[in-house]
């Protein structure tokens, strides 16, 4: 007797343990959905054959915009001078050669005055050298006092020559030095001009104050193109190449970008170990900006993988499913699904190449189970 109650509940616990539903597997009913031919034609549903596809492999990594260093400028006066008036503040645009600040500068004007001083020298030193030469053809003076009136021209050609090249090395056109005789403009003034076009991003100058060569006065960046560096990790680097394909998204409403590596960083950072990897990208916008974290995704290769046109998943009783043609009708078929790619999504389980399926329609017999489900439904 002991051994038929043994029996008994032995065989009970099996059925327990061997029904999903009571061993707490969640799975979606398998009900068979029939449509004819007719309805697939006319809710244009698509039934395709199961087959592997080549999906690129993605790897997802860390990265961050930066400025391109070779845009972005320091802008310092060459001379020494008190500021008169600053044109351009915090934020606005410039472009290059556009003045940014006005200074009085007392070192400008000594060199000024040394020039226009150098330039009286010359012209008398020219009418000198005239006079001398004419005497000492006429041997009316000595070669001494010719020779002499010679060197007195020499020299101050090179006087003025050395004080052209130091007024073009402060940023002064020849234009600009040929209009010094004039008067017409302060010998002290010297403006502050944009060697770039961009915006201004920081600002170090204030009205009144003493302006020096070794203090920033400007910080101008052109955010027209940008870098984005991806951090790379070690065990991605044997797989990270230039010229591969990058899509970037950033998120916070601006739209994904897609551009390619054209280097790699060789050398590891200390704080990550990790190299650099970079893109160029354009900005017109502006919308990219310097500090904005992003994730690159990178393909490093392509695959032969199992995979479904997005169309084709659905969700039923939580699960995803894709809508498989049985010999009795189409059976919502659970499925675990892996990566997504350019509309396609791969398929881990659950479906088997060769099967046919829903690729395009699916929307319609999900909804037709529903109504069966809720028992308002009919078969077609």
């Amino acid at each position: 007797m002991k051994k038929i109650v043994w029996t008994v509940c032995f065989l009970w616990i099996l059925g327990m343990t061997s029904n999903p539903v009571l061993a707490g597997e969640k799975r979606v009913e398998e009900k068979i959905v029939r449509l004819s031919p007719e309805i697939l034609q006319e809710f244009e549903i698509r039934l395709e054959r199961a087959r592997l596809r080549s999906m690129p492999r993605v790897v997802e990594l860390p990265a961050e915009v930066v400025a391109d260093p070779d845009r972005v400028v320091h802008v310092v006066p060459v001379v020494a001078g008190f500021v008169r008036q600053t044109l351009k503040r915090w934020g606005d645009r410039v472009k290059s050669g556009e003045v940014l600040a006005v200074l009085d500068s007392p070192e400008l004007a000594d060199l000024k005055s040394s020039y226009l001083i150098a330039r009286t020298r010359l012209r008398l030193a020219r009418e000198l050298f005239r006079r001398e030469k004419i005497l000492w053809e006429k041997k009316i003076t000595s070669e001494e006092s010719f020779l002499r009136a010679q060197q007195d021209l020499e020299l101050a050609r090179i006087q003025v020559q050395t004080l052209i090249q130091k007024l073009l090395t402060l940023g002064f056109s020849p234009e600009n030095i040929g209009e010094l005789e004039n008067g017409k403009r302060p010998l002290g003034r010297y403006e502050l001009r944009s060697p770039i076009s961009g915006i201004i991003v920081e600002k170090h100058l204030s009205r009144g104050e003493m302006a020096t060569p070794s203090r920033v006065a400007f910080q101008i960046a052109d955010l027209s193109e940008v870098w984005v560096l991806v951090s790379v990790y070690r065990n991605w680097l044997p797989e990270v190449r230039e010229g591969q394909r990058v899509r970037v998204d950033f998120g916070h409403g601006i739209p994904a970008r897609e551009g390619r590596i054209d280097y790699v960083n060789p050398i590891l950072r200390e704080d990550t170990r990790s190299a650099r990897a970079r893109i160029r990208l354009a900005n017109p916008d502006g919308r990219l900006r310097p500090g904005l974290l992003a994730r690159a995704r990178i393909e490093i290769g392509r695959k032969k993988v199992l995979a479904v046109p997005e169309s084709a998943l659905q969700r039923l009783e939580g699960r995803t499913v894709i809508f498989v043609r049985e010999k009795e009708g189409f059976v919502a078929r659970p499925v675990k699904i892996g990566r997504r790619e350019e509309g396609w999504v791969e398929i881990l389980s659950g479906l088997s190449p060769g099967e046919i399926y829903v690729a395009r329609g699916a929307l319609t017999l999900r909804a037709e189970l529903e109504r069966e489900n809720l028992g308002e439904g009919h078969s077609h």
